[in-house]
């Protein structure tokens, strides 16, 4: 915004004209005046170099005030070009910061969201195998306890056999309850075959009228070693069949129907995932 600078001395009209008829008077007498030469009013010569040295002082203020006007305004404009200029570089400036603040933030959330994603599908991923993984391991348990039952069929066969001969050696009146049971199972008349383990055979005999009992009047008991049997249970021969009675023979079958029913098992479960 420019500004109006006004000068310490003012000139009026009046004296503007004054002055400029002044000027043409001096020079038509000056005129008129040469082929008659007569003699100037020396007061008139002093008022007019006065008045034309006033006119040439005055001017020259004018102009030095107009100059110094003049440089006022190239030197406000100049100021008023470097605020500008100033300015639209502080606003460059903070667009610039913005620009990059805001992308900045822009590119802060896209990596959040990216490393969420990548998170996410890490454990989605962790999921799956830790599932697949529970899933294997339950079918390898599946697959030990199904290869595993017929070992520990055998094992438990073997522990219930040492445990029963255990029990029959410090009890061997339960030997006698087995022969005893067994030969229940035979009503018929003849001759009856008692076949027991050779270690056993005084044991038994002292027993036989007690055994005797159990069988039919008309039938004969006898009472026989045989190497086959060990060292408990019996073996009963008749004419209508035999009996064994044997314990190592009854762990046996009972190990046989395990194995059986663990196989049976077995089938269906294959059957019920297909």
């Amino acid at each position: 915004m420019s500004k109006l600078y006004k000068s310490s001395h003012v000139v009026s009209v009046e004296e503007l004209k004054r002055l400029e008829w002044l000027n043409k008077y001096a020079s038509k007498q000056e005129v008129e005046e040469e082929p008659v030469a007569p003699a100037a009013d020396e007061e008139t010569i002093s008022l007019r170099d006065q008045i034309l040295t006033d006119a040439e002082s005055f001017a020259k203020q004018r102009i030095e005030e107009s100059s110094e006007q003049i440089e006022e305004m190239f030197k406000q404009a100049n100021d008023q070009i470097d605020g500008w200029w100033l300015e639209r570089r502080l606003q460059d400036e903070e667009l610039m910061e913005q620009i990059r603040r805001d992308g900045f933030q822009q590119g802060h959330e896209e990596g959040r969201q990216n490393a969420e994603q990548e998170v996410r599908a890490q454990w989605e991923t962790m999921l799956t195998e830790a599932r697949s993984i529970l899933d294997s391991a339950y079918q390898t348990k599946e697959q030990i306890i199904q290869e595993s039952e017929p070992f520990l069929v055998e094992l438990s066969a073997a522990i219930a056999e040492k445990i029963i001969n255990r029990q029959l050696t410090v009890s061997p009146e339960w030997s006698l309850d087995l022969i005893r049971k067994s030969l229940e199972r035979r009503r018929e008349q003849g001759v009856i075959i008692l076949c027991i383990s050779p270690n056993q055979l005084t044991f038994v005999q002292a027993a036989r009228e007690e055994l005797s009992l159990v069988i039919d009047s008309q039938a004969e008991l006898q009472i026989v070693p045989d190497v086959s049997v060990k060292d408990f249970g019996c073996v009963i021969r008749s004419s209508f069949g035999s009996i064994d009675a044997r314990i190592d023979t009854q762990l046996s079958e009972i190990k046989r129907e395990l194995i059986q029913l663990t196989l049976q098992a077995e089938e269906r479960g294959q059957d019920d995932e297909n």
